[in-house]
């Protein structure tokens, strides 16, 4: 370990393998470095055996619940878009010749006590019964608005400035009810609370547009999902990263971060020391240097049948937006079954998640754990959420975010360009590799 690198990433969660792919295919030297003896970080997903090894040191997985090779459960509960911006880095990288995807079967949403499919098309819009006849139709042309808008011609903008007109004043020129504004702001938009209401429309409307368009890619619901877990997004790319030359290291101890004059010049494990121009890590690599913003609590829960109400779905995301349980953030709640290759067979796993607001967080998720019906067994986590108190610039030193409490991983790819346009003082543009032919050979299986 006595090289010389241009990259040290030190952690294996999803963000740092992504740069760690990126850099290597634009040929950096780069080393990386975990702890641990997987790969994942806090985005990996785990055997039966760890999960209990993890949440319950002293006990040991009931036989019923069958091989510990059939299960592969996400500490972090999360979807891909089909258009967002992960699939596109999976495509444009050719990661996706690693992994196999199955679409998620349906987006729910928690409205006046029951739970109610998002639709997926005109004739679900119609059944749905999420709203009257009068406000579908109000709600049909606010999407034939967003539909039919184009930037460079004003005749589309219906008197509105997505920079300057606020989410509130949109809704109100389309006159939506507030259960509708729920509806679109928190299970299409996927905002976490509402203070998005408040700022101008146009993020809103991009949001609620990439969920449009991920709906249309395959029908049926906007997500997509690895067979065998979220722990193969991360693996995929520490493959692509070392196909490219990438260097890996388990098991390593990270003792410290060597500084010359106030910049990182390298890293030290016992006798050893490694050096490079820049180091990227995730918070746990950097205490001194990352501020806590919060907490979010997950509740892992394996079920023996498909949550009720949800037509008998393999797998689903329901939003429980703040409004309907008096709260300042939205519940979530994912599940993944054996169609996936993430359990036993005719077992469910379902993920019950929300930012921490009260000394009392397993009260928090009461709402969501009351709709999954019988729960066979639940492990409890509380995560803290951390990000950086500097951006990088003086010390070198590129510290990535927690994984938040959104339902997918469009904050993770942001966070990815983020950091990449801080290191290289450019914005992250993606060279399609010359063995992808064409983005339609992504495909997800129904």
């Amino acid at each position: 370990m006595d090289q010389e690198y241009d990259v040290i990433v030190l952690g294996t969660g999803l963000t740092e393998c992504i740069l760690s792919g990126i850099f290597s295919v634009e040929g950096k030297k780069v080393l990386h470095i975990d702890r641990q003896d997987h790969y994942g970080g806090e985005s990996s997903s785990l055997a039966l055996s760890q999960i209990y090894k993890k949440f319950r040191a002293n006990e040991e997985p009931k036989a019923s619940l069958g091989r510990d090779r059939d299960w592969n459960v996400d500490l972090i509960p999360k979807f891909l878009m089909a258009n967002g911006e992960l699939t596109n880095i999976l495509v444009h990288t050719n990661v996706t010749r690693y992994m196999e995807f199955k679409q998620i079967s349906g987006s729910f949403v928690y409205r006046d006590g029951r739970i109610a499919k998002v639709p997926s098309n005109e004739m679900e819009a119609i059944r749905s019964p999420l709203m009257g006849l009068f406000e579908k139709r109000r709600m049909k042309r606010f999407f034939e608005f967003i539909g039919n808008y184009v930037e460079e011609n004003p005749s589309t903008h219906q008197g509105l400035n997505l920079d300057r007109n606020n989410m509130n004043e949109v809704y109100a020129k389309f006159g939506l009810e507030s259960g509708t504004k729920d509806f679109i702001g928190h299970a299409m938009a996927l905002y976490l609370d509402d203070s998005y209401l408040s700022k101008p429309a146009r993020e809103s409307i991009n949001r609620i547009t990439l969920y449009l368009k991920s709906m249309a890619r395959f029908g049926k619901s906007p997500y997509l999902y690895p067979l065998y877990g979220l722990g193969e997004l991360p693996q995929g790319f520490a493959r692509l990263s070392a196909i490219y030359g990438g260097t890996y290291m388990l098991e390593k101890p990270v003792d410290e971060i060597v500084y010359e004059d106030g910049v990182a010049v390298g890293v030290r494990s016992g006798d050893e020391i490694v050096r490079a121009k820049t180091i990227i890590g995730d918070p746990t690599y950097f205490p001194e240097k990352v501020r806590k913003i919060g907490s979010v609590i997950r509740a892992i829960c394996i079920l023996t049948h498909p949550i009720p109400n949800t037509d008998d779905a393999d797998s689903l995301q329901i939003v429980i937006p703040q409004n309907q349980v008096g709260r300042k953030h939205d519940i979530y709640i994912a599940m993944v079954s054996a169609t996936h290759n993430v359990s036993s067979k005719g077992h469910y796993l379902a993920i019950v998640s929300t930012i921490v607001e009260t000394a009392n967080p397993l009260e928090e998720i009461a709402p969501g754990l009351r709709l999954l019906g019988t729960v066979l067994e639940r492990f409890v986590g509380i995560a803290e959420l951390y990000e950086p108190l500097e951006d990088g610039s003086k010390d070198h030193v590129y510290i990535s975010k927690s994984y938040d409490a959104t339902s997918h991983f469009e904050t993770t790819t942001d966070d990815v360009k983020d950091i990449y346009q801080r290191i290289e003082g450019k914005p992250l543009v993606l060279k399609q590799r010359q063995d992808v032919e064409d983005e339609d050979n992504f495909t997800a299986y129904a």
